[in-house]
């Protein structure tokens, strides 16, 4: 049912260091054909500080940890993928079907496989409204299950911070800012929210998670890396374009699951690419960054 690429089941078997990687991002957070590139291009960003890259997905009812050339292409060129968390893997994998996975599901997927470490881009969290929706995203409580070490730029910008963080806090998920005291809000180097922790090394990360392990604590530690402030979206268009965007989404009456997506998409279409720009950028650097923890957590 799992399927490790030759180069992935080797790298596992002699005690080499290996970083999961989501594919939603690929099939779905960037335009054709530039997601292909930008996807070997996170490969690479692993592959260059002495990792190996597992880039995560479901194809015709098979999860392969790690992708060929080839395999790597059908996920960013099919049209029939769509997007899995934890609770659609027993359906798409039953139904043979094709799908992208999110930080949940590669979250879970890479733990099976013995994977430690994963870098992403930004979390899903507390949706805006959740008083009254109780819109929250899998990730939350994936986290707090799944013993790995996240490596994202926050939490995304559009969700509620403030919520998010007391939820983490609430399910024991521990939560520290790489070379920073302050929270990192995805498109922006500060959310405005303090970090519940701060570490400043990968040989500090690598020491957490292994007194995590002899502490028995089932919850996934989360590194948070910022962008630097030259290189976030300048937070005034940030904020003039996300009141746009949940005005529209309301408009519209885009809810639930949809939410992000919609907003995202206002984000890309009335940034004139810095959106796309810093998300790239974001999740190259939490790569590199993932890449550094997996060696320091083999003690290289």
């Amino acid at each position: 049912m799992i399927e490790l690429s030759d180069e992935v089941a080797s790298a596992l078997s002699s005690g080499r260091a290996v970083v999961a990687l989501e594919s939603t991002i690929i099939a779905h957070g960037l335009p054709r054909p530039d997601n292909l590139r930008i996807a070997r291009d996170i490969e690479a960003c692993v592959r260059d500080q002495g990792s190996v890259p597992a880039t995560i997905a479901i194809l015709d009812g098979v999860v392969h940890v790690g992708l060929s050339p080839q395999l790597l292409e059908q996920v960013a060129h099919r049209d029939d993928i769509t997007k899995a968390s934890v609770r659609d893997l027993p359906g798409v994998v039953a139904g043979g079907r094709s799908a992208a996975t999110t930080v949940a599901s590669t979250a879970h997927i890479a733990h099976l496989a013995g994977i430690r470490v994963f870098a992403t881009g930004g979390l899903g969290g507390v949706h805006r409204g959740a008083s009254d929706t109780f819109d929250e995203s899998a990730d939350l409580p994936a986290l707090a299950q799944t013993p790995i070490v996240v490596v994202c730029a926050g939490v995304k910008s559009i969700l509620d911070v403030a919520a998010t963080l007391e939820r983490m806090e609430t399910l024991s998920i521990p939560v520290v800012g790489f070379g920073t005291d302050r929270f990192p809000g995805f498109y922006l180097a500060d959310s405005g929210h303090p970090a519940p922790g701060r570490v400043d090394t990968q040989q500090e990360v690598a020491a957490m998670a292994d007194l995590r392990t002899r502490l028995r604590m089932p919850q996934a530690i989360v590194v948070a890396n910022p962008l630097p402030a030259g290189e976030q979206i300048d937070p005034a268009l940030h904020d003039r374009v996300l009141a746009d965007a949940l005005a529209a989404a309301d408009a519209h009456g885009v809810r639930g699951k949809d939410a992000t997506p919609f907003v995202l998409g206002h984000f890309h279409d009335h940034t004139h690419g810095e959106s796309m720009r810093a998300n790239v950028r974001l999740v190259m650097r939490n790569a590199e960054l993932a890449a550094r923890i997996a060696l320091a957590m083999h003690g290289a």
